[in-house]
């Protein structure tokens, strides 16, 4: 039988992932130079405000789900799937770094989304969902930036 607190510990990585990547995108909006300051500094400042968004999203469905949604550092440190920690160098490594961010928040998403599945959660789905194909298109423009 399906165990619907699958779907909540799934949702637990999902946060913290995400809240993760938050942080580390907001780190290179504040700390990227170089020729392509402007464009990169704009492109992470979007990236980072969905990711907080999400954040929300994410933590207030935890909380529909009748569970406490976790919010200290020490949670997410132990949650995670994903470094949180900013790469040294410049705008090449931090896109790289980014997008490799992305591609595990795919795989979290992706384990949200079988786990609402099994428990017949569509709304968790969808939302699990809706963000996957947020994070794929953030990995294609970040690798558009690099070519």
């Amino acid at each position: 039988m399906p165990n619907p607190n699958d779907t909540v510990k799934a949702l637990h990585v999902a946060l913290a992932d995400t809240y993760v990547l938050y942080l580390k995108t907001q780190n290179y909006h504040w700390n990227v130079t170089g020729i392509q300051f402007h464009s990169l500094h704009s492109m992470f400042e979007e990236q980072y405000k969905d990711l907080a968004e999400a954040v929300d999203v994410i933590a207030e469905r935890i909380r529909a789900l009748g569970h406490e949604a976790p919010g200290s550092f020490e949670d997410y440190a132990q949650t995670a799937t994903i470094s949180g920690t900013p790469v040294k160098g410049g705008p090449k490594e931090m896109l790289n770094s980014l997008i490799e961010g992305h591609e595990g928040l795919c795989t979290s998403m992706k384990r949200v989304i079988e786990a609402s599945k099994t428990t017949s959660d569509p709304v968790t789905e969808d939302l699990a969902i809706e963000r996957l194909d947020a994070h794929e298109k953030v990995i294609w423009m970040l690798k558009a930036t690099l070519s």
